[in-house]
Protein backbone atom coordinates (compact mmCIF):
# COMPACT_ATOMS: atom_id res chain seq x y z
CA UNK A 1 0.00 0.00 0.00
CA UNK A 2 1.37 3.47 -0.94
CA UNK A 3 2.44 5.88 1.74
CA UNK A 4 -0.20 8.52 2.50
CA UNK A 5 0.65 12.07 1.50
CA UNK A 6 1.79 14.35 4.32
CA UNK A 7 -0.92 16.96 5.00
CA UNK A 8 0.07 20.59 4.59
CA UNK A 9 -0.73 23.60 6.76
CA UNK A 10 -0.28 27.26 5.91
CA UNK A 11 0.07 29.84 8.67
CA UNK A 12 -0.64 33.48 7.80
CA UNK A 13 1.64 35.66 9.90
CA UNK A 14 4.76 34.99 11.99
CA UNK A 15 3.70 36.74 15.18
CA UNK A 16 4.13 34.91 18.49
CA UNK A 17 0.89 32.95 17.95
CA UNK A 18 1.86 32.04 14.38
CA UNK A 19 5.30 30.83 15.47
CA UNK A 20 3.81 28.70 18.25
CA UNK A 21 1.11 27.14 16.07
CA UNK A 22 3.62 26.39 13.31
CA UNK A 23 5.72 24.38 15.78
CA UNK A 24 2.71 22.52 17.14
CA UNK A 25 1.37 21.65 13.68
CA UNK A 26 4.79 20.50 12.45
CA UNK A 27 5.06 18.24 15.50
CA UNK A 28 1.59 16.82 14.73
CA UNK A 29 2.82 15.71 11.31
CA UNK A 30 1.90 18.60 9.04
CA UNK A 31 4.22 20.15 6.50
CA UNK A 32 4.02 23.77 7.64
CA UNK A 33 4.68 26.92 5.61
CA UNK A 34 4.46 30.35 7.25
CA UNK A 35 3.86 33.43 5.10
CA UNK A 36 4.86 36.77 6.59
CA UNK A 37 4.47 40.18 4.95
CA UNK A 38 7.44 41.72 6.79
CA UNK A 39 11.06 40.61 6.48
CA UNK A 40 11.34 39.08 9.96
CA UNK A 41 9.37 37.03 12.50
CA UNK A 42 7.85 38.30 15.75
CA UNK A 43 4.96 40.57 14.75
CA UNK A 44 4.66 43.28 17.44
CA UNK A 45 7.65 41.69 19.19
CA UNK A 46 10.33 43.43 17.17
CA UNK A 47 13.64 45.13 17.83
CA UNK A 48 14.88 48.67 17.13
CA UNK A 49 18.38 50.13 17.25
CA UNK A 50 19.05 53.84 17.62
CA UNK A 51 22.79 54.44 17.59
CA UNK A 52 24.27 52.41 20.46
CA UNK A 53 20.87 51.79 22.06
CA UNK A 54 18.75 48.64 21.56
CA UNK A 55 14.99 48.58 22.19
CA UNK A 56 12.26 45.94 22.17
CA UNK A 57 9.54 47.56 20.10
CA UNK A 58 6.48 45.86 21.52
CA UNK A 59 5.48 43.68 24.50
CA UNK A 60 7.66 44.30 27.52
CA UNK A 61 6.15 42.20 30.33
CA UNK A 62 6.98 38.49 30.42
CA UNK A 63 4.88 36.19 32.59
CA UNK A 64 4.13 32.45 32.53
CA UNK A 65 7.32 31.38 30.72
CA UNK A 66 6.20 27.75 30.93
CA UNK A 67 4.01 28.37 27.89
CA UNK A 68 7.22 29.03 25.93
CA UNK A 69 9.33 26.26 27.45
CA UNK A 70 6.45 23.82 26.89
CA UNK A 71 7.10 24.13 23.14
CA UNK A 72 10.73 23.11 23.60
CA UNK A 73 9.65 20.14 25.72
CA UNK A 74 7.11 19.05 23.11
CA UNK A 75 9.78 19.29 20.42
CA UNK A 76 12.22 17.22 22.48
CA UNK A 77 14.71 20.08 22.63
CA UNK A 78 16.75 21.45 25.52
CA UNK A 79 14.89 24.20 27.37
CA UNK A 80 18.28 25.82 28.01
CA UNK A 81 18.12 27.15 24.44
CA UNK A 82 15.73 29.73 25.88
CA UNK A 83 17.06 31.44 29.00
CA UNK A 84 15.28 33.78 31.38
CA UNK A 85 15.47 34.95 34.98
CA UNK A 86 12.85 35.71 37.60
CA UNK A 87 12.55 39.27 38.83
CA UNK A 88 12.55 40.05 42.57
CA UNK A 89 10.77 43.37 41.98
CA UNK A 90 7.72 43.37 39.72
CA UNK A 91 7.51 47.12 39.18
CA UNK A 92 8.30 50.47 40.77
CA UNK A 93 5.28 52.76 41.20
CA UNK A 94 5.19 56.54 41.55
CA UNK A 95 2.30 58.86 42.46
CA UNK A 96 1.98 62.62 42.15
CA UNK A 97 1.56 62.93 45.92
CA UNK A 98 5.13 61.69 46.39
CA UNK A 99 4.23 58.09 47.26
CA UNK A 100 6.66 55.47 45.88
CA UNK A 101 6.26 51.72 46.04
CA UNK A 102 8.47 48.86 44.83
CA UNK A 103 6.26 45.78 44.44
CA UNK A 104 8.05 42.54 45.39
CA UNK A 105 7.27 39.44 43.36
CA UNK A 106 6.96 37.33 46.52
CA UNK A 107 3.41 37.17 47.90
CA UNK A 108 4.42 37.45 51.58
CA UNK A 109 6.88 40.28 50.99
CA UNK A 110 4.34 42.11 48.84
CA UNK A 111 1.63 41.94 51.50
CA UNK A 112 4.09 43.13 54.18
CA UNK A 113 5.31 46.07 52.09
CA UNK A 114 1.76 46.97 51.05
CA UNK A 115 0.72 47.11 54.72
CA UNK A 116 3.72 49.36 55.45
CA UNK A 117 3.05 51.73 52.55
CA UNK A 118 -0.74 51.89 52.28
CA UNK A 119 -3.72 52.15 54.61
CA UNK A 120 -4.38 48.40 54.60
CA UNK A 121 -3.69 45.32 56.72
CA UNK A 122 -1.48 42.50 55.54
CA UNK A 123 -4.34 40.03 55.99
CA UNK A 124 -6.61 42.09 53.71
CA UNK A 125 -4.01 42.04 50.94
CA UNK A 126 -3.40 38.30 51.36
CA UNK A 127 -7.15 37.61 51.23
CA UNK A 128 -7.49 39.66 48.05
CA UNK A 129 -4.61 37.83 46.34
CA UNK A 130 -5.84 34.44 47.51
CA UNK A 131 -9.22 35.23 45.93
CA UNK A 132 -7.38 36.28 42.75
CA UNK A 133 -5.75 32.86 42.67
CA UNK A 134 -9.11 31.14 43.16
CA UNK A 135 -10.63 33.19 40.34
CA UNK A 136 -7.78 32.29 38.02
CA UNK A 137 -7.98 28.57 38.83
CA UNK A 138 -11.74 28.60 38.29
CA UNK A 139 -11.75 30.57 35.06
CA UNK A 140 -8.63 29.39 33.25
CA UNK A 141 -10.14 26.02 32.20
CA UNK A 142 -13.06 27.69 30.45
CA UNK A 143 -11.95 31.20 29.45
CA UNK A 144 -8.31 30.55 28.60
CA UNK A 145 -7.38 26.93 27.99
CA UNK A 146 -10.15 25.64 25.73
CA UNK A 147 -12.38 26.84 22.94
CA UNK A 148 -15.46 28.64 24.23
CA UNK A 149 -17.21 27.66 21.02
CA UNK A 150 -17.03 23.85 21.24
CA UNK A 151 -19.63 21.78 23.08
CA UNK A 152 -16.99 19.40 24.43
CA UNK A 153 -15.51 22.26 26.48
CA UNK A 154 -18.63 22.39 28.64
CA UNK A 155 -18.60 18.64 29.25
CA UNK A 156 -15.52 18.82 31.49
CA UNK A 157 -16.30 18.65 35.22
CA UNK A 158 -13.93 21.53 36.09
CA UNK A 159 -15.64 23.71 33.50
CA UNK A 160 -19.03 23.00 35.04
CA UNK A 161 -17.56 23.92 38.43
CA UNK A 162 -16.40 27.25 36.93
CA UNK A 163 -19.84 27.97 35.48
CA UNK A 164 -21.57 27.20 38.77
CA UNK A 165 -19.17 29.57 40.57
CA UNK A 166 -19.57 32.40 38.07
CA UNK A 167 -21.61 34.56 40.45
CA UNK A 168 -18.77 34.76 42.97
CA UNK A 169 -16.18 35.79 40.41
CA UNK A 170 -17.19 39.44 40.16
CA UNK A 171 -18.39 39.15 36.59
CA UNK A 172 -21.44 41.32 37.31
CA UNK A 173 -19.34 44.09 38.85
CA UNK A 174 -16.43 46.17 37.53
CA UNK A 175 -12.80 45.83 38.51
CA UNK A 176 -12.93 49.29 40.12
CA UNK A 177 -15.97 48.34 42.25
CA UNK A 178 -14.29 45.11 43.35
CA UNK A 179 -11.17 47.03 44.36
CA UNK A 180 -13.13 49.77 46.14
CA UNK A 181 -14.95 47.12 48.12
CA UNK A 182 -11.65 45.46 49.07
CA UNK A 183 -9.59 48.59 49.87
CA UNK A 184 -10.04 52.18 51.05
CA UNK A 185 -6.59 53.58 50.19
CA UNK A 186 -6.97 55.49 46.88
CA UNK A 187 -3.40 54.74 45.78
CA UNK A 188 -3.83 51.02 46.42
CA UNK A 189 -7.15 51.01 44.52
CA UNK A 190 -5.39 52.65 41.58
CA UNK A 191 -2.57 50.09 41.87
CA UNK A 192 -4.99 47.17 41.46
CA UNK A 193 -7.12 48.99 38.88
CA UNK A 194 -4.07 49.12 36.62
CA UNK A 195 -4.41 45.42 35.84
CA UNK A 196 -7.23 46.26 33.43
CA UNK A 197 -4.58 47.64 31.09
CA UNK A 198 -3.02 44.19 30.76
CA UNK A 199 -5.62 43.52 28.08
CA UNK A 200 -6.15 47.10 27.00
CA UNK A 201 -9.37 47.75 28.90
CA UNK A 202 -10.79 50.22 31.43
CA UNK A 203 -11.03 49.29 35.14
CA UNK A 204 -14.30 51.23 35.24
CA UNK A 205 -15.86 48.96 32.60
CA UNK A 206 -14.03 45.63 32.57
CA UNK A 207 -15.64 42.97 34.81
CA UNK A 208 -14.38 42.33 38.32
CA UNK A 209 -13.19 38.89 37.29
CA UNK A 210 -10.09 40.68 36.00
CA UNK A 211 -8.93 40.97 39.60
CA UNK A 212 -7.44 37.53 38.96
CA UNK A 213 -4.59 39.08 36.93
CA UNK A 214 -2.41 40.05 39.94
CA UNK A 215 -2.19 36.32 40.61
CA UNK A 216 0.00 35.97 37.53
CA UNK A 217 2.52 38.46 38.94
CA UNK A 218 2.40 37.70 42.63
CA UNK A 219 2.11 33.91 42.56
CA UNK A 220 3.58 33.02 39.17
CA UNK A 221 6.16 35.83 38.96
CA UNK A 222 7.52 38.16 36.28
CA UNK A 223 10.57 37.30 34.22
CA UNK A 224 13.15 38.73 31.87
CA UNK A 225 14.33 36.74 28.84
CA UNK A 226 18.06 36.85 28.14
CA UNK A 227 18.50 39.03 25.08
CA UNK A 228 15.28 40.96 25.69
CA UNK A 229 11.68 40.29 24.67
CA UNK A 230 12.67 39.96 21.03
CA UNK A 231 14.58 36.83 22.07
CA UNK A 232 11.27 35.04 22.76
CA UNK A 233 10.23 35.34 19.13
CA UNK A 234 13.74 34.55 17.90
CA UNK A 235 14.02 31.41 20.01
CA UNK A 236 10.66 30.11 18.76
CA UNK A 237 11.60 30.98 15.17
CA UNK A 238 14.85 28.98 15.50
CA UNK A 239 12.94 26.09 17.08
CA UNK A 240 10.42 26.11 14.23
CA UNK A 241 13.21 26.05 11.64
CA UNK A 242 14.92 23.18 13.46
CA UNK A 243 11.71 21.16 13.35
CA UNK A 244 11.27 21.74 9.61
CA UNK A 245 8.85 24.67 9.37
CA UNK A 246 9.33 26.75 6.19
CA UNK A 247 9.14 30.54 6.29
CA UNK A 248 8.45 32.86 3.37
CA UNK A 249 9.18 36.43 4.46
CA UNK A 250 8.22 39.56 2.52
CA UNK A 251 5.53 37.47 0.85
CA UNK A 252 2.14 38.76 2.01
CA UNK A 253 -0.97 36.65 1.64
CA UNK A 254 -3.45 38.40 -0.65
CA UNK A 255 -6.36 36.01 -0.26
CA UNK A 256 -7.38 32.82 1.51
CA UNK A 257 -8.60 30.46 -1.21
CA UNK A 258 -11.49 28.02 -0.87
CA UNK A 259 -13.64 25.70 -2.96
CA UNK A 260 -17.27 25.31 -1.92
CA UNK A 261 -17.05 25.56 1.89
CA UNK A 262 -13.48 24.36 2.44
CA UNK A 263 -10.15 26.19 2.29
CA UNK A 264 -7.64 24.84 -0.21
CA UNK A 265 -4.73 27.27 0.14
CA UNK A 266 -3.75 30.91 -0.20
CA UNK A 267 -2.88 33.37 -2.90
CA UNK A 268 0.28 35.33 -2.11
CA UNK A 269 2.20 38.06 -3.88
CA UNK A 270 4.08 35.25 -5.63
CA UNK A 271 1.14 33.04 -6.65
CA UNK A 272 -1.08 30.23 -5.35
CA UNK A 273 -0.02 27.82 -2.61
CA UNK A 274 -2.25 24.84 -1.84
CA UNK A 275 -2.80 23.41 1.63
CA UNK A 276 -5.12 21.21 3.66
CA UNK A 277 -5.62 23.73 6.46
CA UNK A 278 -5.00 27.47 6.88
CA UNK A 279 -4.37 29.23 10.20
CA UNK A 280 -4.62 33.01 10.29
CA UNK A 281 -2.39 34.66 12.85
CA UNK A 282 -3.38 38.01 11.35
CA UNK A 283 -5.91 40.31 13.04
CA UNK A 284 -9.40 38.92 12.40
CA UNK A 285 -10.70 42.22 10.95
CA UNK A 286 -8.29 42.44 7.99
CA UNK A 287 -8.43 38.64 7.68
CA UNK A 288 -12.11 38.92 6.74
CA UNK A 289 -12.07 42.27 4.96
CA UNK A 290 -8.92 41.72 2.90
CA UNK A 291 -8.27 37.97 2.73
CA UNK A 292 -11.89 36.74 2.71
CA UNK A 293 -13.80 39.59 1.04
CA UNK A 294 -16.51 37.28 -0.36
CA UNK A 295 -17.31 35.63 2.97
CA UNK A 296 -20.00 37.20 5.14
CA UNK A 297 -18.09 38.71 8.03
CA UNK A 298 -19.15 38.16 11.66
CA UNK A 299 -20.25 41.75 12.18
CA UNK A 300 -20.86 41.51 15.92
CA UNK A 301 -17.31 40.24 16.46
CA UNK A 302 -15.58 42.60 14.04
CA UNK A 303 -17.50 45.65 15.22
CA UNK A 304 -16.87 45.06 18.92
CA UNK A 305 -14.92 47.75 20.78
CA UNK A 306 -11.17 47.61 20.23
CA UNK A 307 -8.67 47.58 23.07
CA UNK A 308 -6.52 50.61 23.73
CA UNK A 309 -3.52 51.40 21.58
CA UNK A 310 -0.30 53.16 22.62
CA UNK A 311 2.08 56.00 22.00
CA UNK A 312 5.63 54.78 22.58
CA UNK A 313 8.71 56.98 22.81
CA UNK A 314 12.06 55.21 22.42
CA UNK A 315 14.61 57.34 24.23
CA UNK A 316 18.33 56.83 24.61
CA UNK A 317 18.99 58.55 27.96
CA UNK A 318 22.56 59.65 28.80
CA UNK A 319 22.10 59.20 32.53
CA UNK A 320 21.34 56.36 34.96
CA UNK A 321 18.38 56.50 37.35
CA UNK A 322 18.89 54.12 40.31
CA UNK A 323 15.31 54.72 41.55
CA UNK A 324 14.00 53.05 38.39
CA UNK A 325 13.94 49.32 37.62
CA UNK A 326 13.02 47.21 34.58
CA UNK A 327 9.31 48.12 34.94
CA UNK A 328 8.12 51.49 36.23
CA UNK A 329 4.74 53.26 36.43
CA UNK A 330 4.05 56.96 36.98
CA UNK A 331 0.33 57.18 37.73
CA UNK A 332 -2.13 59.76 36.44
CA UNK A 333 -3.62 61.93 39.15
CA UNK A 334 -7.15 61.27 37.81
CA UNK A 335 -7.36 57.67 36.59
CA UNK A 336 -11.08 57.73 35.90
CA UNK A 337 -10.81 60.80 33.68
CA UNK A 338 -7.89 59.21 31.82
CA UNK A 339 -9.93 56.14 30.86
CA UNK A 340 -12.96 58.24 30.04
CA UNK A 341 -10.79 60.14 27.56
CA UNK A 342 -9.38 56.93 26.06
CA UNK A 343 -12.58 54.95 25.60
CA UNK A 344 -15.42 57.50 25.50
CA UNK A 345 -13.82 60.58 23.95
CA UNK A 346 -11.15 58.70 21.96
CA UNK A 347 -8.66 61.33 23.06
CA UNK A 348 -5.35 61.44 24.90
CA UNK A 349 -5.63 62.63 28.48
CA UNK A 350 -3.47 65.62 29.47
CA UNK A 351 -2.00 63.77 32.49
CA UNK A 352 -1.49 60.22 31.21
CA UNK A 353 -0.20 57.29 33.23
CA UNK A 354 3.36 56.62 32.03
CA UNK A 355 5.03 53.23 31.79
CA UNK A 356 8.83 53.17 31.51
CA UNK A 357 10.60 49.93 30.56
CA UNK A 358 14.41 49.92 30.82
CA UNK A 359 15.93 46.64 29.62
CA UNK A 360 19.47 47.96 30.15
CA UNK A 361 18.77 47.40 33.87
CA UNK A 362 19.04 43.68 32.99
CA UNK A 363 21.02 43.70 29.72
CA UNK A 364 23.84 46.24 30.14
CA UNK A 365 24.70 46.06 26.42
CA UNK A 366 21.31 47.58 25.50
CA UNK A 367 22.75 51.02 26.27
CA UNK A 368 26.23 52.61 26.47
CA UNK A 369 27.99 52.81 29.85
CA UNK A 370 26.29 55.28 32.16
CA UNK A 371 23.20 55.40 29.93
CA UNK A 372 19.76 53.75 29.76
CA UNK A 373 17.33 52.74 27.01
CA UNK A 374 13.88 54.05 27.92
CA UNK A 375 10.77 52.55 26.36
CA UNK A 376 8.21 55.17 27.42
CA UNK A 377 4.60 54.16 26.78
CA UNK A 378 1.28 55.85 27.42
CA UNK A 379 -2.12 54.34 26.70
CA UNK A 380 -3.76 55.80 23.61
CA UNK A 381 -7.16 55.49 21.95
CA UNK A 382 -7.39 53.45 18.79
CA UNK A 383 -6.86 55.21 15.49
CA UNK A 384 -10.10 56.62 14.12
CA UNK A 385 -8.50 59.43 12.13
CA UNK A 386 -7.19 61.72 14.88
CA UNK A 387 -4.40 64.19 14.12
CA UNK A 388 -1.55 62.05 15.45
CA UNK A 389 1.22 64.49 14.51
CA UNK A 390 -0.37 67.11 16.74
CA UNK A 391 -1.18 64.56 19.44
CA UNK A 392 2.40 63.26 19.55
CA UNK A 393 3.76 66.78 19.99
CA UNK A 394 1.35 67.54 22.85
CA UNK A 395 1.82 64.18 24.58
CA UNK A 396 5.61 64.45 24.42
CA UNK A 397 5.44 67.81 26.23
CA UNK A 398 3.10 66.38 28.90
CA UNK A 399 5.14 63.19 29.35
CA UNK A 400 8.44 65.08 29.73
CA UNK A 401 6.84 67.47 32.21
CA UNK A 402 5.37 64.63 34.30
CA UNK A 403 8.57 62.56 34.37
CA UNK A 404 10.62 65.63 35.29
CA UNK A 405 8.14 66.56 38.02
CA UNK A 406 7.76 63.10 39.60
CA UNK A 407 11.40 62.03 39.33
CA UNK A 408 12.72 65.54 40.07
CA UNK A 409 14.91 65.66 36.98
CA UNK A 410 15.20 67.50 33.68
CA UNK A 411 14.71 64.46 31.46
CA UNK A 412 14.57 66.47 28.21
CA UNK A 413 18.23 67.47 28.55
CA UNK A 414 19.28 63.81 28.85
CA UNK A 415 17.58 62.42 25.72
CA UNK A 416 20.34 61.45 23.26
CA UNK A 417 18.30 59.72 20.56
CA UNK A 418 14.58 59.36 19.98
CA UNK A 419 11.95 57.64 17.90
CA UNK A 420 8.19 57.29 18.34
CA UNK A 421 5.52 54.69 17.53
CA UNK A 422 1.85 55.70 17.24
CA UNK A 423 -1.41 53.81 16.57
CA UNK A 424 -1.20 54.51 12.82
CA UNK A 425 2.26 52.93 12.60
CA UNK A 426 1.17 50.02 14.81
CA UNK A 427 -1.68 49.31 12.37
CA UNK A 428 0.52 49.75 9.30
CA UNK A 429 3.43 47.67 10.59
CA UNK A 430 1.52 44.84 12.30
CA UNK A 431 -1.92 44.81 10.63
CA UNK A 432 -3.58 45.30 14.02
CA UNK A 433 -6.96 46.91 13.28
CA UNK A 434 -7.03 50.59 14.36
CA UNK A 435 -3.70 50.02 16.08
CA UNK A 436 -5.27 48.14 18.99
CA UNK A 437 -2.74 46.22 21.08
CA UNK A 438 -4.98 43.35 22.19
CA UNK A 439 -7.70 43.00 19.56
CA UNK A 440 -11.10 43.47 21.16
CA UNK A 441 -11.38 45.24 24.51
CA UNK A 442 -12.68 43.44 27.60
CA UNK A 443 -15.02 46.24 28.67
CA UNK A 444 -18.02 43.92 28.99
CA UNK A 445 -18.80 40.72 30.85
CA UNK A 446 -19.61 39.20 27.46
CA UNK A 447 -16.26 40.19 25.92
CA UNK A 448 -14.75 36.71 26.14
CA UNK A 449 -17.62 35.34 24.09
CA UNK A 450 -17.32 38.12 21.50
CA UNK A 451 -13.73 37.27 20.65
CA UNK A 452 -13.41 35.38 17.41
CA UNK A 453 -13.39 31.58 17.84
CA UNK A 454 -10.20 29.66 17.00
CA UNK A 455 -11.98 28.12 14.02
CA UNK A 456 -14.28 29.30 11.25
CA UNK A 457 -17.93 28.32 11.28
CA UNK A 458 -18.16 29.28 7.60
CA UNK A 459 -15.15 27.55 6.04
CA UNK A 460 -13.93 24.08 6.96
CA UNK A 461 -10.25 23.80 7.96
CA UNK A 462 -9.80 27.54 8.55
CA UNK A 463 -8.46 28.43 12.00
CA UNK A 464 -7.49 31.57 13.94
CA UNK A 465 -4.84 32.29 16.55
CA UNK A 466 -3.17 35.38 18.01
CA UNK A 467 -4.27 38.37 20.04
CA UNK A 468 -7.52 39.13 18.19
CA UNK A 469 -8.84 35.55 18.55
CA UNK A 470 -9.80 33.59 21.66
CA UNK A 471 -8.55 33.76 24.42
CA UNK A 472 -7.05 37.24 23.84
CA UNK A 473 -3.98 39.44 23.56
CA UNK A 474 -0.65 39.29 25.35
CA UNK A 475 2.10 36.67 25.07
CA UNK A 476 0.61 33.91 27.30
CA UNK A 477 -2.85 34.13 25.70
CA UNK A 478 -1.43 34.15 22.15
CA UNK A 479 0.51 30.99 23.01
CA UNK A 480 -2.64 29.43 24.43
CA UNK A 481 -4.56 30.30 21.25
CA UNK A 482 -1.98 28.31 19.27
CA UNK A 483 -2.43 25.36 21.63
CA UNK A 484 -6.23 25.46 21.22
CA UNK A 485 -5.89 25.48 17.42
CA UNK A 486 -3.53 22.49 17.50
CA UNK A 487 -6.00 20.58 19.66
CA UNK A 488 -8.85 21.22 17.21
CA UNK A 489 -7.26 20.64 13.78
CA UNK A 490 -7.56 17.19 12.17
CA UNK A 491 -4.69 15.09 13.52
CA UNK A 492 -2.83 13.21 10.75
Amino acid sequence: MGKSKQPKAIVVGAGIGGLAVSIRLQLLGYEVVVFESSDQPGGKMGVKRLGDYRFDTGPSLFTMPHFVTELFQLAGEEISQFQYSRKDIVCNYFWEDGKRFSAPADIQKFSEKAAENFDVSQSTVLSYLDLAKQKYNLTAPIFLERSLHKLKTYQHSNVMKSILSIGSLGINSTLDRVNRKAFKDKNLIQFFNRYATYNGSSPYQTPGIMSMIPHLEMYEGTFFPKGGMHAIAQSLYKLALKKGVSFRFSEPVKRISYIDDQVNGVETSEGFESSDIVVSNADVVPTYRKLLPDIAEPKRVLNSERSSSALIFYWGVNKEYPELDLHNILFSDDYKEEFKSLFEKKEMYSDPTIYINITSKEEKTDAPNGCENWFVMVNAPTNIGQNWDQIKTEVRINVIAKISRVLKTDIASHIDVEDVLDPVKIETQTGSYQGSLYGAASNSKFSAFLRHPNFSSRLKNLYFCGGSAHPGGGIPLCLLSAKIVAENVPHP
